[in-house]
């Protein structure tokens, strides 16, 4: 009876054991070797992420990014899927993407639910205004109207440049999901860069704040940018923390980096 006992038990060790390697298996299988890999990219911004209605098809130095990625880290495929600045966190929280690649920027307070590759390109976030306007300094935005995009960091970032330039107090006097008021500037929030275009465009406000790589999309002859940088910007491949894909993506951009396929990316789409 005792020796039947005892078999019983290393059964069930062995079985444990046997769907711990199985959960193991799939694990692994999900980070490299999966059939396809999620991307989440932009949509909107010529020579990053762009998506081409007539042709159906995603384009820029991100698309190609992720493409390399797949391959390096073992997928068949790879999956293009649109996110926004309001939309990328949550959808890679909830697993709806795999990775994002858009224009995403390297932030401590990102950092918290999300680990980052090696940055694949730097930037700075700028302010661009209409030549109509005549301004050439940010000091000229006192009291002024200024746009820019939710989810992204150019809020706080543009904040804390208005502070320091002594243009507005640390008071705020109303905050809403469309806007910011301070004592010294206004801050519009809208949900795409195309809704800053437009508002810029129709003098419904006065500057707008984002990425040089982003304002370049939207850059005419009738507009300018003022001569001050609010902040340096790094862009990273964002995976879910300690996910299954962060070690691999980590180390797949990192590969990229060292051989020159990304500078090569770079060149490419620059």
């Amino acid at each position: 009876m005792a020796e039947g006992v005892e078999s019983v038990r290393i059964l069930e060790k062995l079985g444990k054991a046997a769907l711990c390697a199985l959960l193991m298996l799939a694990l692994l299988g999900a980070a490299a070797g999966a059939e396809t890999l999620r991307v989440g990219v932009r949509d909107d911004i010529i020579n990053f992420g762009f998506y081409n209605e007539t042709t159906g098809k995603y384009y820029g130095l991100e698309i190609d990014l992720a493409a390399e990625l797949a391959q390096r880290i073992g997928c068949d495929g790879v999956e293009y899927i649109t996110v926004t600045p309001d939309t990328r966190k949550d959808m890679l929280l909830n697993g709806e993407v795999d990775v994002v690649i858009a224009t995403y920027s390297i932030a401590e307070s990102r950092e918290e639910n999300f680990d980052f590759s090696a940055p694949y390109y730097e930037d700075e976030t700028i302010i661009m205004v209409e030549k109509s306007t005549l301004f050439d300094s940010i000091r000229d935005l006192k009291d002024k109207n200024i746009g820019i995009v939710n989810g992204t960091n150019a809020g706080p970032l543009l904040a804390q440049k208005l502070y320091d330039e002594g243009i507005i107090t640390d008071v705020v006097v109303e905050n809403t999901d469309t806007f910011t008021q301070y004592e010294g500037a206004y801050v519009t929030k809208v949900e795409r860069y195309e809704d800053l275009d437009t508002l810029l465009e129709t003098g419904e406000i006065d500057a707008a704040c984002m990425d040089a790589c982003i304002a370049q999309t939207y850059m005419n002859d009738q507009r300018t940018f003022l001569d001050v940088s609010i902040a340096h910007q790094e862009y990273g491949v964002a995976t879910v923390k300690d996910s299954a894909f962060s070690a691999p993506v980590a180390e797949a951009v990192q590969a990229m980096l060292d051989d020159g396929t990304i500078e090569r990316l770079i060149d490419k789409w620059n």
